[in-house]
């Protein structure tokens, strides 16, 4: 199978590139830089450099491919308009290139963020209505819907919390806090979450392009287990040996913090996560999804629980002298 991948660089990205070179796909990958996509070249990835509003770089990677996965994006901006031109504007692009290229298959990787959170106990599954709740989230719906208007066969993945091998935003800091023995959760910790290790999220996203019974869908990839956010970080502690006392950071105080931080990057020109809007995300009763309907329509299961994808991301993180 010929593929093209966007975003191929980042996290999740490199490592379904990883998994689609090892299932013996033609990879191609739309690159802004091919110093640091060398890594995709060792594995046997022909590069494209450009960007999603570089439209002749687009239409260059397009042609002649049966599945776009578009996994680029992005997860900070200055303001809601700048995650708008990224995560809309660009899906648009890309989208417009695949149209014009006669490419059929077209999986775009999203996130729980455009579905907004959950209630307790009910993870969300199929297309539920949804309510975003952050910048983040609302411009990756609005790139889903520049998908679903497309002529495109298409598939939706919308992945929570991603953590594994290379990661460097979401988990890499919990582990580095463990030092001190100390761990801090929003709220008091009850907040349920879904997660999913990064090379299980590949298999799902090559999995869900390769069945006709995904198409028109959307679905949730991540493991079926449902881990309250301070169980999580006892999780991690355990993977790593070591215990942990959780400490509560209330909602008033989190979001003083997030302000001021988000403020700082403002004036250095930078783009953080963690910024006053983020709040929105972390101060939610549920962010949980049921990959249920993935299995179901692809034959896909995670192929690790919480515990055995922890575990492998402290090996790996030990390995690479990350910690």
């Amino acid at each position: 199978m010929k593929a093209l991948v966007t975003g191929g660089t980042g996290f999740v990205g490199r490592h379904l590139v990883e998994h689609l070179r090892a299932a013996g796909d033609d990879v191609t990958a739309l690159v802004r830089s091919p110093q640091r996509a060398e890594p995709l070249a060792a594995l046997g990835a022909r590069l494209e450099r450009g960007d999603l509003n570089d439209r002749p770089a687009l239409a260059r990677a397009s042609a002649g491919q049966d599945v776009i996965y578009h996994v680029a994006g992005a997860v900070a901006a200055p303001s809601e308009a700048a995650y708008l031109a990224a995560n809309r504007d660009g899906t648009a692009h890309l989208v417009d290139a695949a149209v014009a290229a006669g490419t059929r298959r077209f999986v775009f990787v999203s996130s729980l963020a455009a579905a907004g959170p959950s209630q307790p106990g009910k993870p969300h599954s199929g297309d539920v209505a949804p309510h975003p709740v952050t910048a983040y989230g609302r411009s990756k719906l609005a790139g889903e819907q520049v998908v679903r208007r497309s002529p495109l066969a298409w598939t939706i993945v919308r992945p929570p919390a991603v953590y594994g091998p290379r990661d460097r935003e979401n988990f890499l800091t919990v582990y580095k806090a463990l030092g001190l023995g100390v761990a801090p959760v929003f709220g008091d910790g009850s907040t349920e979450l879904s997660a999913v290790y990064a090379p299980d999220l590949a298999e799902a996203i090559r999995a869900a392009a390769t069945t006709e019974a995904t198409v028109g869908r959307i679905y949730y990839a991540n493991h079926p287990e449902i881990i309250t956010s301070a169980d999580l970080v006892r999780t991690i502690a355990r993977s790593a040996g070591r215990s942990v006392r959780i400490v509560g950071l209330p909602e008033a105080l989190a979001r003083g913090i997030l302000t001021v931080t988000g403020g700082v990057a403002r004036l250095l020109g930078r783009t953080t996560i963690l910024n006053a809007d983020k709040a929105n995300e972390f101060y939610q009763a549920a962010w949980t999804g049921d990959p249920g309907e993935l299995t179901r329509d692809a034959a896909w299961r995670a192929r690790h629980d919480v515990a055995a994808g922890f575990a492998a991301t402290w090996q790996w993180y030990r390995g690479a002298g990350w910690l």
